[in-house]
């Protein structure tokens, strides 16, 4: 049973900095592709980062930058760092393999707001 447990959102000012994490039971994590995604208000969800089984990285312009992805395969974990961050990356956050597990864990919310 693959479970995704992610963490580490909050409330920030405008131009601070979170780092999230995401630990993944079950899987064979390493061989994975991992991405993370966030979904506004309103809004679909959007990729806004990617890391190969090889540690190569992806990002989209909005977030190129200021949003750092990384994995330990040993723990499991996918670790999303956010710095430079603005109100319009107020969003729930979500890691996913890719392709996806055909499932979300709950997220984890970052608020930006002065």
């Amino acid at each position: 049973q693959v479970q995704l447990v992610e963490s580490g959102g909050g409330l920030v000012q405008p131009g601070g900095s979170l780092r999230l994490s995401c630990v993944v039971s079950g899987s064979t994590f390493s061989i994975r592709a991992m991405a993370w995604y966030r979904q506004a208000p309103g809004n679909q969800r959007e990729l806004v980062a990617t890391i190969f089984s090889g540690g190569s990285t992806n990002y989209p312009d909005s977030v190129k930058g200021r949003f750092t992805i990384s994995r330990d395969n040993a723990k499991k974990t996918v670790y999303l760092q956010l710095n430079n961050l603005q109100p319009e990356d107020t969003a729930v956050y979500y890691c996913n393999a890719v392709p996806g597990y055909g499932f979300w864990g709950q997220g984890t919310q970052v608020t930006v707001s002065s």
